[in-house]
């Protein structure tokens, strides 16, 4: 009994810890979300993206809150000789923001840095079929690691954002890993808001991804880029680069694949176009 009363005691402490150091960080972003937009972060985010101006002025002034909130909490770092500026670290808030609009939550629940090349990058990869192990590279646009960086190549970064009918959006799609990270491994099915979606959403994405996949097989032109067949996370992430940057086309081609990412994303792109 003597022994116990110690250990409740010391698991109170720790419980009232992190319950102290939630409550501080919520507390600073909400600050952070109320402060001031500088002029010179609209500025930029008004140049460097399109999809930006878009939206409705409620829309905007959320995004403001988002970005404050972001640039205030993510730790960029520039890579390969590149020095961060805030040209860069507000244009890849803003794109990553979009996707937080209408949401509950105000940053990405396991990011923690983003590391910034100056053009695209060379990985190291590690493939296997079973029982030969094949070490290798290829050259990205960027990535997105559970628990770990989003890693990004700023020239990609600036030709996503420049054309924004073209779905092709390196920020828009390593922050949809991010999202679908939330529970686990990516595996194209994020945290949706109730339980009771998730049938609906399994039906419609997987069939969507097998639509995909046979396009793909049969050289067949399709609105979604044919990269999302390779598996379904990059499908879920390539569905969200058109859902914002396509969003017409996806009604009208796949309408049930946009109704399910509108619920998910609380947002109706298609009425901003």
């Amino acid at each position: 009994m003597y022994i116990a009363i110690p250990v409740i005691l010391a698991l109170g402490l720790v419980l009232a810890f992190f319950i102290g150091k939630r409550a501080l960080r919520n507390a600073k972003r909400k600050r952070l979300f109320a402060a001031t937009f500088p002029q010179q972060w609209k500025e930029i985010v008004s140049m460097n993206v399109p999809l930006y101006n878009r939206l409705p002025d409620s829309f905007k002034e959320q995004l403001h809150g988002l970005v404050n909130v972001f640039v205030g909490e993510a730790n960029f770092e520039g890579c390969g000789g590149l020095q961060i500026t805030d040209e860069i670290r507000v244009t890849i808030a803003a794109q990553a923001s979009m996707l937080l609009l209408n949401r509950k939550a105000l940053y990405f629940r396991k990011l923690r840095s983003i590391l910034v090349y100056p053009h695209t990058y060379v990985a190291k990869t590690v493939s296997s079929n079973g029982t030969i192990t094949v070490n290798g590279q290829s050259v990205r646009l960027g990535e997105s690691w559970q628990n770990g960086p989003v890693v990004l190549a700023w020239d990609s970064v600036k030709g996503g954002t420049s054309i924004v009918t073209d779905a092709r959006n390196v920020v828009l799609h390593e922050f949809a890993h991010q999202l679908d990270q939330e529970d686990g491994a990516a595996d194209g099915a994020p945290i949706l808001e109730h339980r009771s979606r998730y049938t609906t959403w399994a039906r419609v994405l997987s069939m969507e991804y097998e639509v995909l996949q046979r396009n793909k097989r049969n050289r067949r032109r399709s609105v979604l880029n044919k990269y999302g067949a390779t598996n379904p996370a990059e499908f879920f992430a390539v569905a969200t680069e058109t859902f914002f940057e396509k969003p017409k086309q996806m009604a009208r081609k796949h309408p049930e694949l946009y109704e399910e990412l509108k619920n998910y994303y609380k947002l109706d792109p298609a009425e901003w176009v």
